[in-house]
């Protein structure tokens, strides 16, 4: 969701960001265990199907070896980016990476149809929440643990420009990723209109909308939650049957995408517990 709910936009620091401000990671152990080292490794994990988040290559190293990792990642839809041979270095912990490293998901990703599935066993109208390139991990995970507790059916993530389902999104959730469908898809546009043939009403979270409480969000219903920054886009606001927006009745202008989400999914689950 766009945390400028007015005119104050407030920009968050990135993990990378606040580590270089401060000379060191204050996790450093925890970057380390969804992390892949190896031409080998990777081309195991690679192989088994096992969900992958991103591959990482050492820049100038695409050739060789390295060459067929990023063809079998590219096959697969799997993002590779090329980062600096120093940072590669650090990431894994000073373990011999040969150029090359995956950064693995904790958890396999669900489908759309999961999604539906566990409505149903549930004897609930689908209430889903889609995400439209949240960057950093703590605010995905806080709102996969929101989720949970709310009762929504799943999470849908794009695969770029999004945070995945990495060792920092599992510890922020609390364990509440292990417990929620979270769908990861190529085009959120696309997405959307298939939820809305799927009878469900999808409502993204930007300014001068309506206010929840005057909404009616007991049935089948779709939350769109837009980047940190820019908020959601113009092609998926297009696609929105309604737009919400939440109150700001303080000196402090913007509220926290993970936060304005979880007053937003506990709206919903006030309504529909009337």
């Amino acid at each position: 969701m766009k945390e400028n709910y007015k005119n104050k936009k407030i920009h968050q620091k990135s993990d990378d960001e606040i580590a270089r401000s401060a000379g060191k990671h204050s996790n450093d152990t925890q970057r380390y265990n969804d992390i892949i080292v190896g031409r080998n490794c990777v081309k195991e994990a690679l192989n088994s199907g096992r969900a992958i988040e991103s591959l990482l290559v050492a820049r100038g190293s695409k050739g060789g070896a390295t060459g067929v990792l990023v063809a079998m990642a590219k096959d697969k839809g799997i993002p590779v980016k090329e980062v600096d041979s120093k940072k590669l270095d650090y990431m894994c912990g000073g373990a011999v990476h040969q150029g090359v490293a995956a950064m693995a998901s904790v958890k396999e990703y669900a489908t759309l149809d999961d999604i539906f599935a566990d409505a149903q066993q549930k004897g609930e109208q689908p209430f889903i929440i889609v995400l439209d390139e949240i960057e950093d991990p703590h605010n995905l995970g806080a709102i996969i643990r929101t989720a949970e507790c709310t009762g929504a059916h799943g999470i849908i993530i794009p695969k770029r420009r999004s945070a995945g389902l990495g060792y920092t999104v599992g510890k922020s959730s609390a364990g509440a990723v292990e417990y929620v469908n979270v769908v990861r898809v190529t085009n959120i546009p696309n997405v959307i209109d298939e939820l809305k043939e799927r009878g469900v009403w999808v409502f993204g979270a930007d300014m001068e909308g309506s206010g929840p409480a005057k909404t009616d969000l007991k049935g089948a219903v779709a939350l769109v939650i837009g980047n940190e920054g820019k908020g959601i886009g113009r092609l998926v606001r297009s696609k929105c049957d309604g737009i919400l927006s939440l109150p700001m009745k303080g000196k402090i202008n913007s509220l926290n995408a993970s936060v304005a989400a979880g007053v937003l999914m506990y709206d919903v689950l006030r309504q529909r517990e009337g």
